[in-house]
């Protein structure tokens, strides 16, 4: 189990994170100054209202301790490949997706360890393991921004053959995504089963509100529908990989997959419920 959590674990998060870089090029971050109010609104949606209804969800379920730091964690963490994917599937603005996925992946080296210090602090009072935000930055950016960047590198060297590799790579990153949270659920079965009559709903209940706060938001502030249905996504889908990875290698755990991460285990699960019936909501809007 050490092995599969110190080995295994980070390699597979670093493909997942190779894999979003592949899908990258250098006009996805420079897209970023051609359209700055669609993205900022997008990435306030992620960086500062994401985790504030999260936090403000954790209150209202009464979640506590590790289940509550471990929610945390997870609204710290970046969207991913997925987000991408159902925003295409959903007529939204693919290229804003992108955008917004690649620059808050590499901002989470920084906006991640300080969330998490938060939460910890917070939650777990006296009990609160030692956070070293410096470690975890580093951390962080090795696990995110190393594989991101060296697959961005790749497809701009390369571009031919990365393209033609990019469907077997994306289907590789599923694969370990799925046998990650699979992993991470039963390292904790116990503990998963013990809490689900309070992770499952809050779980569903961050996913509905998310999704609705993600769409409700940019319309208000004058966005396309486009661009309200793609931050909507972004907001609603989080990278669960990177969440079990941080509870497992930074928080860490005394046997097996840490507890930390029990809330992005079932969030990867619960994910389809929510995104599937809103995927096809937004589709019939066009």
């Amino acid at each position: 189990m050490d092995i599969l959590i110190s080995v295994v674990l980070p390699l597979g998060l670093a493909f997942i994170m190779f894999s979003l870089g592949v899908g990258l090029t250098l006009g996805d971050f420079l897209r970023v100054g051609q359209r700055p109010l669609a993205f900022a609104v997008g990435a306030l949606n992620q960086v500062i209202l994401l985790p504030l209804v999260v936090y403000l969800i954790i209150l209202a379920f009464g979640l506590q301790a590790e289940i509550a730091v471990g929610f945390m964690i997870l609204a710290a963490c970046p969207g991913g490949v997925t987000s991408n994917i159902i925003s295409r599937l959903a007529k939204g603005d693919v290229a804003l997706s992108v955008s917004l996925t690649a620059v808050i992946s590499l901002t989470s080296m920084i906006t991640v360890p300080l969330i998490m210090s938060f939460a910890v602090a917070t939650f777990m009072g006296a009990n609160a393991p030692e956070i070293d935000i410096t470690a975890t930055a580093v951390t962080m950016f090795a696990l995110t921004v190393v594989p991101i960047m060296l697959g961005l590198g790749l497809r701009r060297l390369f571009p031919t053959a990365m393209s033609r590799a990019e469907p077997a790579i994306s289907r590789i990153a599923v694969i370990l995504f799925a046998a990650i949270v699979l992993a991470a659920l039963a390292g904790n079965w116990g503990l998963f089963v013990e809490n689900l009559p309070s992770i499952g709903p809050a779980v569903l209940a961050m996913l509905v509100v998310l999704t609705i706060v993600g769409y409700t938001v940019p319309r208000l502030l004058g966005r396309t529908r486009n661009e309200a249905k793609t931050i909507s996504i972004e907001t609603g889908v989080q990278n669960g990989t990177l969440g079990i990875a941080i509870a497992s290698i930074v928080v860490g755990s005394t046997d097996g997959f840490s507890p930390y991460g029990l809330p992005s285990a079932v969030y990867g699960l619960a994910m389809y419920l929510t995104i599937i019936p809103a995927l096809f909501i937004f589709r019939r809007m066009d």
